[in-house]
């Protein structure tokens, strides 16, 4: 497959030397998008990112110029832009690669966007463990500050701008952007009742745009480029290019920027396939929160409208690939395992029901199961679905449904086989030193 397919915009100088410096950013031509923009009518740059057709890349793909336009300029209250950068979902590997590559295409977008929607203050939330990356923003903003890119008076004109670069406490929960403005509040992570939405009421109960790390990120290239241009890529609902994150059992895992709408037979032949010897088995086309797909949908198209059309969200594009080795009981497991731990508890549903559907999975994988468990699953799963206050329990519910309905039959062996012994664990680790790790593991808990 050729490399043409790939559209370099975010990842375009992520092979340059020190990349990350401002020196070499504005070399580059860095900040002459943030530059043009204080110079426009803030509506023009809210209109020019609405036609462009940018949607938000954090998984719900709203329309991101439409999201801005719902701050009431009317209200006397301060304006706030808060940038979501707590990637944390299992497979999902887009934003902190991005932010160590290239950390001042998110601060020139976060200027933009700042001044798009009249906000003097800026929050970059940023996942706590993540301390390399914490380091490397917090660098990457003060030099914007030092080169008068922030603060008072930037790039000579009147408008001021702040940003903080605030690490969270390492919640999964934090990446719903209701809970991450309680996180910044300084209370404990857990999501709101809506409405009143944030764009009404948000941080500090003030008018509040949150965005993803990368739907801001993609603005500076639609300033400097226009909206035409950007929407030459992508499909007519799904505009301009976008990082997939390609894991798991192929041959070269890693990100590429594509445009929207690109296959994943397309993808899987620029990681190089499925490693020697084996063949696929299931994907999750947007992460671990995502319904699972099969080889039956390698030719689905990768933007909003064709994911879901095939049953499934594109979410954040995080496509990890498991080969024929795999479990999918375990894979199942080891989901709802995270999210049973992440979930904020606030909810009954998600919090009792991701705890009995860890019990349940975890008797099916050793093959103590019983007659009926299955149908224990989905009704659980049914009472949990569209019954919380935000998405996470929807989230496990939906690899869990989706896993029965492809591969029922490996649950079923549970009532009476181990998964190990259908499928040996270690056959599925794909570095050979992690063999004897997992095998004496295995034999421990067995």
């Amino acid at each position: 497959m050729s490399v043409d397919v790939l559209t370099p915009t975010l990842t375009d100088n992520w092979d340059q030397p020190e990349a990350w410096k401002i020196a070499n950013y504005v070399a580059q031509g860095g900040y002459q998008a943030a530059r043009k923009a204080v110079g426009m009518d803030p509506d023009a740059i809210i209109t020019l990112v609405k036609d462009s057709g940018l949607r938000g890349r954090g998984g719900a793909g709203f329309p991101t110029g439409v999201k801005w336009s719902f701050i009431p300029q009317t209200n006397p209250k301060p304006k706030y832009l808060v940038i979501n950068c707590d990637e944390s979902e299992p497979g999902t590997c887009k934003d902190m690669p991005m932010l160590m590559a290239t950390p001042h295409t998110l601060v020139e977008g976060v200027i933009i966007s700042s001044y798009a929607v009249r906000a003097h203050h800026a929050f970059i939330y940023v996942r706590g463990e993540v301390l390399h990356v914490i380091r490397r923003l917090q660098q990457a903003v003060a030099d914007a500050y030092q080169a008068g890119y922030l603060g008072k008076g930037i790039f000579g004109t009147e408008y001021d701008l702040d940003i903080v670069v605030h690490a969270g406490a390492g919640a999964y929960i934090c990446g719903e952007e209701t809970a991450l403005l309680d996180s910044l509040e300084g209370r404990r992570g857990q999501p709101r009742l809506r409405p009143p939405f944030p764009a009404v009421a948000g941080l500090y109960a003030s008018p509040t745009v949150v965005n993803n790390a990368e739907s801001i990120a993609s603005v500076p290239a639609i300033v400097a480029r226009g909206a035409d241009w950007y929407k030459l890529m992508g499909t007519e609902k799904s505009a301009g290019s976008t990082i997939y994150s390609v894991s798991g059992h192929v041959k070269r895992p890693g990100q590429y920027e594509a445009p929207l709408g690109t296959t994943y037979r397309t993808l899987l032949d620029l990681a190089g396939g499925i490693r020697d010897g084996h063949q696929l088995k299931f994907f999750t086309p947007g992460g671990s929160s995502t319904p699972i797909l099969t080889p039956d949908q390698l030719d689905v198209h990768l933007d909003y409208e064709g994911v879901a059309a095939a049953g499934s969200i594109l979410g954040t594009k995080a496509l990890q690939t498991f080969d024929e080795t795999v479990s999918v009981v375990r894979t199942t497991l080891r989901w709802t395992e995270f999210y049973k731990h992440e979930s904020c508890g606030k909810c009954t549903p998600c919090r009792e029901g991701s705890w009995w559907l860890v019990q349940t999975l975890h008797n099916l994988e050793q093959g103590k199961g019983h007659e009926g468990d299955i149908e224990k699953i989905l009704d659980l799963c049914d009472n949990v679905t569209m019954k919380s206050f935000c998405t996470l329990a929807d989230g496990f519910v939906a690899n869990i449904t989706s896993s029965i309905k492809y591969f029922r039959d490996e649950f079923e062996a549970g009532y009476h086989t181990p998964a190990w012994e259908l499928f040996p664990y270690e056959k599925s680790v794909y570095f050979p030193y992690e063999r004897e790790r997992i095998a004496v593991s295995e034999g421990a808990d067995q």
